[in-house]
């Protein structure tokens, strides 16, 4: 009977979360990563009911009427939004558990320059929101072992995180981080960049949808060959009237160029550290 118990004990699903800023991938063990998803949560305000989450829920961000909003529970990758996080992953952990008898074990990602209490907050809402047994990894440990690093080994091995909310450096050893450096700066921060830049020199207002496509599409960090411009829309901040202009890649250079180098200056103190 007790090897019974034991076995029963055993069973579920094992399932890996990369809580992120911008984006939600979910793992599950022998499946692979089964959802990659926006962590944005549209929810009733009369009511708090959940409308949508992800792909649907990010399509209506600042296209909702009065009574429904659509939110970003995580910034700086930790959760700012409590109960609209611990929805989201209800909802996401409910479409990959098919057992409703037995709780998955789960373990989650997070920056390291957390704090204990923002720690115990993604605990804490990832049990409530179904979890058996959920344990924390480091991002740039994570993402070393993803990037096929020997992070086992007794030799350092350098990682660069870069993600919505935070970018993070790393050199690892022997399964740890031997020295780290954390900042609350990424991709979020070019597009207000990008946004602000516009704003100044076009007098044009644009979305943050439109700067994220924008930087994808040619933004770059250095000088390239074959550099790209692209027609864009936004509103004329004179006369209120919808505008299109051209931005080349060199001008989305020149927006984010401040926040990369916060991103070069953090590689260049794990280094000192190391």
């Amino acid at each position: 009977m007790l090897d019974f118990f034991k076995r029963l004990c055993g069973f579920g699903t094992d399932i890996g979360i990369d809580l992120g800023t911008a984006t939600v991938l979910v793992y599950v063990k022998d499946k692979g990563i089964v959802i990659r998803e926006p962590s944005v949560v549209a929810i009733d305000k009369t009511t708090g009911q959940v409308i949508k989450v992800g792909v649907e829920a990010q399509e209506m961000l600042g296209r909702t009427p009065g009574n429904i909003v659509a939110i970003r529970p995580l910034r700086e990758g930790v959760i700012s939004d409590y109960e609209t996080t611990e929805k989201m992953l209800k909802y996401f952990l409910s479409k990959v558990n098919a057992s409703k008898l037995f709780k998955p074990r789960v373990i989650v990602c997070v920056p390291s320059g957390v704090t204990e209490v923002e720690q115990r907050a993604v605990i804490d809402a990832t049990i409530h929101a179904g979890a058996r047994a959920v344990h924390i990894i480091e991002e740039p440990i994570a993402a070393a072992i993803g990037a096929g690093l020997p992070v086992g080994e007794p030799v350092g091995s350098m990682i660069a995180d870069l993600g919505a909310g935070t970018s993070e450096v790393a050199v690892v050893s022997l399964g740890d981080i031997v020295a780290s450096n954390s900042v609350r700066v990424g991709g979020d921060d070019m597009d207000d960049a990008i946004i602000a830049y516009i704003r100044r020199k076009h007098n044009l207002l644009i979305g943050a949808r439109t700067a994220e496509d924008i930087k994808i599409k040619i933004g770059s960090a250095y000088p390239y060959d074959g550099e790209a411009a692209i027609n864009i829309k936004g509103r004329n901040l004179v006369d209120g009237l919808p505008k299109n202009i051209i931005i080349t890649s060199e001008e989305v250079r020149d927006a984010m160029f401040d926040t990369i180098m916060q991103i070069v200056d953090n590689i260049r103190l794990t280094l000192e550290k190391t």
